[in-house]
């Protein structure tokens, strides 16, 4: 590992003149209400029920919304399958299943390999990065395949997520997809962060405490025996 970009990259996150992709986000929705005479289309990448619900709720009038349950990163197969029963019962409850739910193959054996050659780095370095675009990279693809106008993901709601990074991307990608537009966001802005926990004591929620590949368990799990 650099441990001196690593460093450096940690520092930056604590500086104060970082974008604010909230208020980004509000310029866009205002824009789209200003362009649009229709509901766009928003293809929403989701990673489990508790991350979905406040975005689902901040999005809902103003996109015709799709979600994409696209997370081969989860490991075990059981976890997997407990975050996307999560994410069905919450749209089912809270939104009488207003939203089509995509769900893409599982195979959590091919991005492990991928991320193997990074299992020894730290949660929320460059192997998470590469997480974050390869999903989100695979996102655009059935975005702009399915004639969606726009992409997301709920992620930028998690504090342990850095929502400059995963805008980064987000921006960077949309360049290889240009039908398709990135939508900005910082969900856990102006008490996204809040509504998030409400929603998931409202529904009783399974809530993870794990990102969700096998290396991140195996983190948690050391940090967990050393407290």
């Amino acid at each position: 590992m650099n441990d001196e970009a690593y460093i450096a990259y940690r520092k930056g996150r604590k500086a104060s003149d970082k974008k604010n992709y909230y208020l980004e986000s509000l310029k866009e929705i205002e824009k789209i209400r200003k362009e649009y005479d229709r509901k766009p289309r928003l293809l929403l990448h989701a990673c489990c029920g508790p991350c979905a619900g406040w975005p689902l709720e901040f999005l809902a009038d103003v996109f015709d919304i799709t979600i994409l349950y696209n997370n081969s990163n989860i490991w075990p197969a059981e976890e997997y399958r407990r975050r996307r029963d999560e994410l069905v019962r919450l749209v089912h409850e809270a939104w009488d299943d207003r939203f089509a739910i995509i769900i893409p193959p599982y195979d959590n054996e091919s991005y492990t390999k991928e991320l193997e050659p990074m299992k020894d780095e730290p949660e929320g370095w460059t192997r998470c990065f590469f997480c974050y675009a390869k999903r989100m990279k695979e996102g655009f693809a059935y975005a702009e395949a399915n004639g969606f106008d726009y992409y997301t993901t709920v992620m930028t709601i998690s504090r342990q997520k850095d929502s400059q990074k995963l805008n980064e991307i987000g921006l960077k990608l949309a360049e290889q997809f240009p039908s398709v537009r990135y939508f900005t966001s910082d969900f856990k802005k102006k008490g996204g962060q809040v509504r998030r926990d409400e929603i998931v004591r409202e529904y009783d929620m399974y809530a993870q405490d794990y990102c969700g590949c096998i290396y991140s368990a195996m983190e948690r799990q050391k940090k967990s025996g050393e407290s």
